[in-house]
């Protein structure tokens, strides 16, 4: 199967829910939550990141989360994960509760596309202090798409991970987590990434691209966000409407797209210095905010 229909596939089988111009959305990918160990890339940003989501709950948006949210490459199981972030899968839980949360399959979680190992781990947790199973995301489905539709303007938001237009990372997902567990994981110690990776390779960054933006240029220009490659994308009305959040395990920082007044704009969450000296966490918009409906096909 060619990329191409890869990518129609995930937009046929996609989650659809509609929304107004009153809808609030936070779209991450890639934040890779990890085992806190020294190869978790994610443990440098998982303040930031908990501060963010927490400002989002707080604040009534619907969060998004479109692939590789956990590290189950490097990691063998979601519970070593789960136990090193807990207090993020906790808030993560009361998203989940108030029909708040979407989270889409990417190649480094691609077990999830398994109903039964998500019924097994994620939707219950043993509790240490009770001493019991307690409910987490009790029937949580993972999906490869997610599509929004205006309830006004009919205009569609097509989301998914973007591994669909990475034969390896999408067809030789097994292949490529044996060699992150086996080898690349122990170099990364030294600085040295894996070269399979989008995130690391430019030349499959930029077929990746590529791929994706014929899909919607075939496809009407739809309205199209991804992540996999961690590299934002924020175009201008008129240009193909293909738009990435980055990710969260950027160095010393996290991206993501908002969608909020029935706009959509591209922040970043970091850790400044104020003019005393203090530490802070603090959004700073990078693009945006533009009207969704000017990229209307």
């Amino acid at each position: 199967m060619s990329s191409q229909k890869r990518i129609s596939r995930a937009y046929k089988s996609a989650k659809r829910i509609y929304f107004n111009d009153h809808s609030k959305f936070i779209i991450f990918s890639d934040i890779h939550r990890g085992d806190n160990s020294f190869a978790d890339d994610f443990a440098n940003n998982q303040n930031t990141y908990y501060h963010a989501l927490k400002h989002y709950y707080n604040n009534g948006f619907t969060y998004c989360e479109l692939g590789d949210g956990d590290e189950l490459w490097e990691n063998i199981d979601f519970k070593s994960i789960f136990y090193a972030h807990q207090n993020i899968f906790d808030l993560m839980k009361l998203f989940f509760k108030e029909d708040r949360l979407f989270r889409l399959i990417g190649n480094h979680d691609m077990v999830y596309s398994n109903k039964r190992y998500v019924e097994k781990h994620l939707f219950s947790y043993f509790d240490k202090l009770t001493g019991q199973n307690e409910p987490l995301f009790p029937g949580i489905i993972f999906t490869e798409g997610l599509v929004l539709e205006h309830e006004e303007t009919s205009q569609e938001i097509f989301m998914l991970h973007g591994h669909q237009a990475d034969w390896m990372n999408y067809k030789g997902w097994k292949f490529n987590r044996f060699m992150v567990r086996v080898l690349w994981r122990q170099l990364q110690i030294f600085g040295i990434g894996n070269p399979t990776s989008p995130a690391k390779n430019n030349k499959e960054l930029i077929k990746v691209e590529k791929r994706i933006k014929r899909w919607i240029i075939n496809n009407n220009n739809l309205f199209t966000i991804m992540g996999h490659t961690h590299r934002p994308r924020f175009p201008e009305p008129g240009d193909i409407p293909f738009f990435n959040d980055g990710s969260c395990v950027h160095p010393r920082s996290i991206t993501g797209l908002e969608i909020e007044n029935g706009e959509i704009s591209l922040i970043k969450w970091h850790i400044a210095t104020t003019k005393d000296g203090i530490l802070k966490i603090t959004r700073k918009l990078l693009e945006g905010p533009q009207n969704l409906i000017e990229y209307n096909n």
